[in-house]
């Protein structure tokens, strides 16, 4: 399929689920994917060292619903569930600034309560965002790029992965000339929509430059 689709909206349905669930009217619908968009953007640079892989947003009438999938959960919920209530505060004021920001778009006395929700990651180094992750953190502080993708691809191998590949793109090890590699360990059968495929793509934003990370692992 020559890299075109992707792996996670390919099976959309069948193997996986929207991680946005609500209906909306023609007028309120492109608000709803804006504020989505804002959210997951905002949940991802408040609490990135807590291993953020998926944020999932359901709407009721006057509530939104937000499960944060986290590998370290620990950190988010804070001594006595504290770290929620601020994070919980910050997101509110966060989104009523947008909302003002954009206003005219959606009625300002529809006041949405945001409830949130932490659910823990039961096998981190199975998920392709959170390797991603990694990869991309410990290609900034100037690893050897080998070193750290294949180390990757061990830990996805012996987390009972059925196969793995991983992609880095860019001005790798701060080369003149960008170049793109691949690395690949077991069977990755991309076209067949039954089969488990988690896929990400995550910026490694070092000093030289920009390194794309792809990663595809067969679940």
């Amino acid at each position: 399929m020559g890299r075109k689709v992707n792996p996670i909206g390919f099976r959309m349905g069948i193997v996986n689920t929207w991680d946005s669930r609500w209906f909306a009217d023609n007028k309120q619908y492109k608000v709803f994917v804006m504020e989505d968009n804002f959210l997951r953007d905002l949940f991802f640079n408040r609490i990135k060292g807590a291993g953020l892989t998926k944020v999932e947003i359901e709407r009721s009438i006057n509530t939104i619903n937000v499960i944060l999938h986290v590998v370290r959960p620990g950190l988010v919920i804070g001594r006595g569930g504290q770290g929620m209530e601020d994070l919980k505060k910050y997101v509110q004021k966060s989104l009523l600034a947008f909302r003002q920001k954009k206003s005219g778009l959606l009625d300002k006395k529809n006041v949405l309560k945001i409830d949130l929700k932490v659910e823990p990651v039961k096998e981190p180094n199975l998920n392709a965002r959170f390797m991603a992750t990694q990869i991309a953190e410990q290609l900034q502080k100037r690893l050897p790029h080998k070193r750290v993708v294949n180390f990757a691809l061990e830990k996805m191998m012996n987390s009972g992965a059925r196969g793995a590949k991983i992609i880095i793109a860019g001005r790798i090890a701060g080369a003149e000339i960008a170049r793109r590699e691949t690395y690949k360990k077991g069977t990755l059968p991309l076209s067949t929509i039954r089969e488990d495929i988690d896929f990400a793509s995550v910026p490694s934003l070092t000093k030289s430059g920009y390194i794309g990370i792809k990663v595809w692992i067969c679940r």
